[in-house]
């Protein structure tokens, strides 16, 4: 009997060892790959406006100010004080600076590197969640596979570090209902998180306090959970003390009162989007996982008194309901909820793993995969007409035309090869999008900016403030031409140029005749913008 168990004892020990070996060979594998996507050609395109040119001016000044010791707990935007969020991605991008120079690869590589971290902490969020491996497997290929996470991961943005902060809360959060050591884990990802977003940050921590109470209310009286959320958050409340101290009603109005009541709809604002906004953006750019979007919600609610279909529930549902609340929408906010629906469609695929050799799979899933086929099909066609054909994107749509193609024929005979088709040909698709100058699809809906940051470089204007009839802010005009460019209506730019000693205007061409301006002194022009000013009188 002692030898039967030792035997069995040792047989038990060698398989968990087995499982950590193949555990950690899928957490480089997913690694790698996670890299190589979000680090190939980071650099290539210039930096897209608003977070990505705000981001790297702050970091700029950050390392421009080094003699400065607390430059990096009150950084400053165009030389005015930056109030918009922490400065902890930001104090990243500038230590990567110093090493590495001033230009788009340091700037994205902090976020890329961060951001492609939460594949394998997917994986391991999923392994914690599901009995099944391939469960967790499908669910980290899915989430590496979704367009919006490797776009915006790859963009020098705060959101995708937020999300590899919050799968080790989430990971946390899971563990310390069996260990409550872990709890120190969720206040210190939680500080992280509110160190990167702001205040805002506590949505995603209001999530994780809903999903305990549903599944683990315990835990909720646990004295460890509450101490560890206070010292993790002991950090924030030291940085706005800081600015509130440093700046006072200042900080207090445009840090604090006119975000939230933006957010909130009391004050308008140009990011103003309806309720049902990030709804149509899951539905336009979630694809094609989508399609298993009926049997997957039909699993989850089947199962939803279990752990495992609780925390997507909540997860989901929650965080899509707070921001739709929100009257300020952007497309990346709402990065975070793309975990969930991997880990949602990971359960689902793992389904289809257990099934037999051959089974019949719903006709919904064949006719989606065709309607992709078609739909990039067309795509590839449509690049490949004119006369300067985007042979780039007629690839790329080729690509996914090829995958959907084979996935709907194996599909159709009910063999799971299907899914690795799926995951292979959408893998390569990315990788060929971002190899190519048409990920950073912002781009296009303006002027080329470098072109016009290099004109203004080269002459070199004593002003640091220069009007622009462009209209709207331009943050990567700011950080190219290392002056602060200011829109300014035709009333203004007239104003400034008749009242001002020495006026620096940037105009577009067709613009100029609507302007009355005497003694123009063309400095230069570029891409049908000039930059002129007054011509001084000599004696």
């Amino acid at each position: 009997m002692q030898e039967g168990s030792f035997i069995w004892g040792h047989l038990e020990r060698q398989h968990r060892t087995v499982d950590r070996w193949i555990d950690r060979l899928w957490l480089v594998v997913l690694l790698i790959a996670a890299l190589l996507l979000f680090s190939v050609n980071l650099g290539g395109l210039p930096l897209q406006d608003w977070d990505e040119g705000v981001l790297a001016q702050v970091a700029r000044e950050i390392v421009r100010e080094s003699g400065d010791s607390l430059r990096w707990l009150y950084p400053t935007l165009s030389g005015q004080a930056y109030h918009d969020k922490p400065p902890l991605i930001h104090i990243l991008i500038a230590g990567v600076y110093s090493v590495g120079g001033v230009n788009e690869w340091t700037t994205r590589l902090p976020g890329a590197i961060l951001t492609a971290l939460s594949v394998p902490l997917l994986y391991c969020l999923g392994r914690e969640i599901f009995r099944q491996r391939w469960a967790a497997i499908y669910s980290a290929l899915v989430y590496l596979t979704m367009l919006p996470v490797v776009r915006y991961g790859r963009l020098a943005m705060s959101d995708g570090v937020v999300v590899s902060f919050l799968l080790v809360m989430m990971l946390c959060v899971l563990r310390s209902r069996r260990d409550l050591r872990y709890c120190l884990g969720i206040g210190l990802s939680l500080g992280l998180i509110c160190l990167t977003q702001g205040l805002s940050g506590l949505l995603l921590g209001a999530v994780v306090l809903v999903f305990l109470f549903w599944d683990t209310p315990r835990l909720l009286n646990s004295y460890y959970l509450w101490i560890a959320i206070a010292l993790g958050l002991l950090p924030v409340a030291g940085w706005y003390g800081a600015q509130l101290l440093k700046y006072g009603n200042d900080f207090a109005h445009n840090g604090l009162i006119i975000p939230f009541l933006k957010q909130i709809g009391a004050i308008s604002s140009k990011n103003t989007q309806p309720p049902w906004f990030y709804i149509i953006e899951l539905l336009k750019w979630t694809w094609p996982w989508l399609i298993f979007l009926p049997q997957t919600a039909q699993l989850l609610w089947e199962n939803r008194n279990l752990s495992w279909a609780r925390l997507i529930l909540v997860w989901s549902i929650v965080y899509l309901l707070l921001m739709s609340l929100m009257s300020a929408k952007l497309a990346w906010y709402i990065l975070p909820i793309y975990p969930s629906l991997a880990l949602a469609f990971g359960a689902q695929l793992a389904e289809i793993e257990n099934l037999p050799l051959m089974s019949s799979y719903p006709r919904a899933w064949v006719a989606g995969l065709s309607i992709l086929a078609v739909v990039a099909s067309a795509g590839s066609i449509h690049f490949s007409w004119g006369i300067t054909a985007k042979t780039d994107l007629q690839l790329i749509f080729a690509a996914v035309a090829l995958t959907m193609i084979l996935g709907a024929i194996l599909a159709e005979r009910g063999d799971g090869q299907f899914l690795k088709i799926l995951f292979w040909g959408s893998y390569i698709s990315l990788l060929l999008l971002m190899k190519s100058n048409y990920w950073v699809w912002e781009l296009w809906q303006a002027y080329p900016v470098k072109p016009v940051a290099a004109m203004i470089e080269k002459a070199n204007p004593a002003a640091k403030k220069i009007y622009t009839s462009f209209p709207y802010h331009r943050p990567s005009l700011d950080f190219y031409s290392d002056r602060h460019i200011i829109p300014a209506s035709v009333e203004e730019l007239e104003h400034r140029w008749h009242y001002e000693t020495q006026p620096y205007l940037l105009i577009n061409i067709s613009d100029s005749k609507r302007l009355h301006l005497d003694s123009i002194k063309l400095l230069d022009k570029v891409e049908g913008w000039q930059l002129v000013t007054k011509e001084t009188n000599r004696l």
